[in-house]
């Protein structure tokens, strides 16, 4: 059999371009993966600040490093990205915002509602 169009061979992954509703919703995905995985330790951190005045002051000489200070507003910053776009998600669901161009206005709105929330869960880190 021979085909009419000649397809590519390789792809150039670096060339195509995604649109920006496919980049929120790749990040979504990832999003929830990064919050799924950080809730062990979250929760391993809350055992330990829990479990008795010791092991209070061993959670908060962790917490007061700056490194691990920077991971959780990244932690805080992803549950944030995966609750608002969580719900874009749902209201698409619902037949809003599915034509291109809404679609898009909806992302960009959802980006920078993450934005604030984002400079917020900073302030609440540090």
């Amino acid at each position: 059999m021979k085909v009419n169009k000649p397809r590519p061979v390789n792809l150039d992954l670096q060339t195509i371009r995604f649109p920006l509703t496919a980049i929120s919703s790749i990040l979504h995905r990832v999003s929830g993966v990064i919050t799924f995985v950080s809730l062990a330790i979250l929760l391993w951190l809350l055992n330990l600040s829990l479990s008795s005045p010791q092991g209070f002051a061993e959670a908060a000489d962790i917490v007061d490093s700056f490194f691990v200070k920077f991971i959780l507003w990244g932690v805080l910053t992803a549950l944030f990205y995966h609750i608002v776009f969580g719900v874009r998600h749902l209201i698409m669901d619902m037949g809003y915002f599915e034509e291109l161009e809404s679609g898009t206005t909806s992302a960009k709105i959802s980006f920078a509602i993450v934005a604030v929330l984002s400079v917020f869960a900073g302030g609440l880190v540090w």
